[in-house]
């Protein structure tokens, strides 16, 4: 019997250590096309929130006057560079730039490979539950990436880039900081929004409850609004553009853990 359960054990690390074979070959994949694309993903996607031409800031300058604000929401000043310095930081920038797309491009896959991993050790009744998962969980990381990618890294690069403490200092970027921002701010809101899976999970095995994340949602609004004082530049509509989505998912979350009580009071009546 013990030799079973050693057996049963090894082969459960042999199921995960395909699964981790299989993850990590598909985001080599997309990498490697991400790495032999190299325009489109540089001068295409990473570099085009340099432009005054991308879409975001078009998009807020039309707003601007729709509401009759001028040229206020119309960024323009775009007057800094990038540059390296390094005798292998363009090369290092390239694979870093391509292994991130191959992340983000093979997440659904390998949140499925994760997922098929634990799925197995669920009841029945628990599996069908989490039907759709996959689906919900790529929805939510691709749309965080998004977020990050046309709100905040453009609002942060056009900020940043632009701000001077004296017309006397010239703003040369390196482009490891640029890329940098671009692709941490879109990655992790990728994460970030997989908040209300989270939720799903410890409400699920009752570390947390829809009771629990009500009593705190004011303490929550604070620490939502000191991220959003963190991530994006220091003025209010960036700030709100950050926050209203965030308590957004933090809500969906409470909704989750809710109907999750609810399953699991009527099963135990």
């Amino acid at each position: 019997m013990a030799e079973e359960r050693e057996m049963g054990f090894l082969d459960h690390l042999e199921e995960l250590r395909w699964r981790l074979v299989k993850s990590a070959a598909a985001i080599v994949v997309f990498a490697s096309l991400a790495f032999i694309n190299v325009d489109i993903v540089f001068d295409g996607i990473i570099l085009a929130p340099k432009s005054p031409d991308f879409i975001t800031y078009r998009v807020l300058c039309q707003l601007g006057n729709f509401f009759h604000l001028g040229d206020l929401l119309c960024f323009t000043d775009f007057n800094y560079t990038l540059q390296n310095i390094n005798m292998s930081g363009q090369l290092g920038t390239h694979i870093m730039v391509s292994i991130i797309a191959g992340i983000v491009a093979a997440f659904p896959f390998v949140f499925y490979q994760l997922w098929s991993f634990v799925k197995p050790g669920l009841k029945q009744n628990e599996q069908s539950k989490a039907r759709g998962i996959v689906f919900y969980a790529s929805v939510l990381f691709l749309l965080g990436v998004a977020f990050g990618y046309y709100v905040l890294a453009p609002l942060s690069i056009q900020f940043l880039g632009t701000y001077r403490v004296s017309a006397q200092v010239e703003n040369q970027i390196s482009l490891d900081s640029f890329i940098s921002t671009v692709t941490s701010l879109s990655l992790y809101t990728g994460i970030v929004f997989e908040l209300p899976i989270a939720i799903y999970f410890l409400a699920k095995i009752g570390i947390i409850s829809a009771t629990f994340l009500k009593k705190y949602r004011k303490h929550a609004f604070l620490v939502v609004l000191i991220v959003a004082a963190i991530i994006t530049p220091p003025d209010v509509l960036s700030q709100c553009i950050v926050t209203v989505p965030l308590m957004l998912l933090y809500e969906t979350g409470i909704m989750v853990a809710a109907r999750m009580e609810r399953k699991q009071a009527s099963e135990n009546n």
